[in-house]
């Protein structure tokens, strides 16, 4: 084959940030750009890239587009009330508590992310409140790499109990400034799962279905945000990636002209966590570079002053989204 990479081909991270891995992929194949691939990082997008490329179906995943500029928390918070501000937006997520009054804790993390797509989804889909679960959550969650043995099982537990009791508001701007409470309530009305009653290292059944907060449904179905599964499969045990990927898919198709994001600016927006904005810098490329991968139509230049977003082609056609 010769020296692919002086060709013009590679599978790295700057190749997944400048599109080029999708090209290598379509010409050489996935095998090729596996070899080519030096670090767990490059084969992880060269995976993602993969999903979606030979990706038929087409199936379409939805969300509030709320979470496309604001988000929960990546890792385990400390505080009891989590709070991100966008242009025009603000999240506020306040934590349930014991009946003894202890907090239960903030939901945060990728799997707290993936039960919430499914739930959303499901709700759009269906146009009702009730979702159901059993075979059904756990086949999806499955599908999407949760694992439901083990430390999965553990994890999907907790950002279950968390999802279940906490208080979910949306705050939008008016012209004038001020900030309107858009629902006020949580993300469901019931558990999501049975009550503890066993030790072992496996999902006991899910309830049969779960209702969704009535303002949260309302609000979702006024503002549903389409996102590719197959994207999110291959992204889905990263957090930050898949915030990256739902921004750029509620952004990109609108724009009917380049728009440059400054470094600042997407701090404000993705670095919580990060103490200084040059921390947030460096480690953003990855993240970046995956939820790309993930997005083959995507447009976007990176450079030393932030990024450039150019009009794109959704991640989902719109004669798809249609059926849902």
């Amino acid at each position: 084959m010769g020296d692919a990479e002086g060709a013009g081909f590679g599978a790295g991270l700057e190749d997944a940030l400048s599109g080029r891995m999708h090209h290598t992929i379509r010409t050489l194949g996935v095998e090729r750009a596996r070899e080519l691939a030096a670090t767990a990082e490059d084969r992880r997008c060269v995976e993602a890239a993969h999903l979606v490329l030979s990706d038929d179906a087409l199936e379409a995943g939805f969300l509030h587009s709320g979470f496309a500029l604001t988000a929960l928390p990546h890792r385990k918070p400390v505080e009891t009330l989590w709070r991100r501000e966008a242009p025009g937006l603000v999240l506020s997520v306040e934590s349930g508590r014991e009946q003894s009054g202890e907090p239960v804790g903030i939901p945060y993390g990728a799997v707290a992310r993936m039960i919430l797509l499914y739930l959303q989804t499901e709700a759009v889909r269906s146009q009702s409140r009730e979702v159901e679960l059993g075979r059904s959550l756990n086949h999806w969650l499955g599908e999407m790499g949760v694992s439901n043995g083990g430390e999965g099982y553990r994890m999907v537990r907790e950002q279950s109990r968390r999802l279940s009791m906490c208080r979910l508001t949306f705050y939008q701007a008016t012209a004038g400034g001020e900030a309107v409470r858009v629902d006020n309530g949580g993300f469901v009305r019931s558990a999501i799962l049975p009550a503890p009653g066993d030790t072992a290292d496996q999902l006991p059944l899910w309830r049969e279905s779960v209702i969704l907060d009535e303002g949260f449904y309302a609000s979702l179905l006024a503002h549903p945000l389409p996102v590719r599964e197959a994207a999110i499969r291959g992204i889905s045990g990263r957090s930050m990636a898949l915030d990256v990927y739902v921004w750029l898919a509620y952004r990109l198709h609108v724009l009917s002209a380049p728009r440059p994001i400054s470094w600042a600016a997407l701090y404000g927006q993705f670095g919580a966590g990060y103490r200084v904005i040059r921390q947030f810098r460096a480690n953003f490329r990855e993240p970046l570079a995956l939820a790309l991968a993930a997005y083959p139509e995507a447009k976007v230049d990176v450079g030393e002053d932030g990024i450039t977003l150019r009009p794109s082609a959704p991640p989902v056609p719109e004669r798809r989204i249609g059926r849902h």
